[in-house]
């Protein structure tokens, strides 16, 4: 679920876990060892150049709503070849139609993505600032925290970056939902029990991001604990490589996203 250097993300998880267990259990270090050098030698998918995460949904006539995406590859659909099936799209169509909030009619949505394959919070600067170049969005969606956690970020040193970055986009008067770590432990690339230590590790990130961000006032949407059940029940919600989200994962995170999205986008209508 996160970027380029998706290869090397077993066997960051891997080393560590192994030291942690050397002086204990040589055997058990030498199966997750083993288990992040046949995870790291997979096939991984890789960024579509030809899709472009920038598009119109809806009617046209009343003030649009723009919606930016910033963050990992979550945020530029790695894993579809579509944009109305990454997370974004399907976001968008939902935000066109209506949904998510009784009696909300439909209007136009204009969606557009800064994010970057393999960025971690420490990248969020950098994409704040493209954000925030020429017309101002009025929703930006941040969703980080996979690569924090398995490139063994301190959670709270990661949280620190995602916190300043929702801040400089409030005083930006740019509302801003939040999409944690995902669950690290529903991803089939990684094999039982190296899978694990991925989800405790996504764990302490989201639960650190998650009141970074609340204090710097955005919406926080918990990914990992709404919607992780469902991709650890279905294969499915994954993409060939067993790690990155297919359509039907990214449609699991848009309805999960889809209600703090309806309401920061409400908030930008009334003022």
């Amino acid at each position: 679920m996160t970027g380029s250097s998706t290869a090397d993300i077993a066997l960051r998880i891997g080393r560590t876990a192994a030291m942690a267990l050397l002086a204990g259990t040589v055997g058990g270090a030498a199966v997750l060892a083993g288990e992040a050098v046949l995870a790291s030698n997979r096939r991984y998918a890789h960024p579509d150049p030809d899709l472009a995460l920038r598009c119109t949904v809806g009617p046209s006539g009343a003030p649009p709503l723009r919606l930016v995406l910033l963050g990992d590859s979550s945020a530029l659909g790695v894993g579809v070849n579509r944009v109305g099936d990454t997370v974004g799209g399907q976001l968008a169509r939902l935000l066109a139609e209506g949904a998510g909030r009784p009696g909300a009619g439909r209007r136009e949505v204009r969606l557009s993505s800064v994010g970057v394959v393999g960025s971690r919070s420490t990248d969020l600067a950098t994409q704040v600032a493209r954000a925030l170049l020429g017309e101002r969005p009025d929703v930006a969606m941040i969703l980080i925290g996979a690569n924090d956690a398995t490139g063994l970020r301190r959670p709270a040193e990661s949280a620190v970056h995602l916190g300043a970055a929702v801040r400089q986009l409030r005083a930006a008067h740019v509302e801003v939902v939040v999409g944690t770590c995902p669950d690290l432990g529903a991803v089939r690339a990684i094999a039982q029990p190296l899978r694990q230590v991925a989800g405790w590790l996504g764990r302490r990130t989201a639960d650190a991001h998650a009141e970074a961000a609340r204090q710097a006032g955005a919406r926080v949407v918990d990914l990992g604990a709404v919607t992780g059940p469902v991709f650890r029940a279905d294969a499915g919600t994954l993409c060939y490589d067993g790690f990155h989200p297919s359509a039907d994962g990214y449609r699991v995170w848009a309805h999960a996203l889809l209600s703090a999205t309806a309401e920061a986008a409400a908030v930008t209508s009334r003022n």
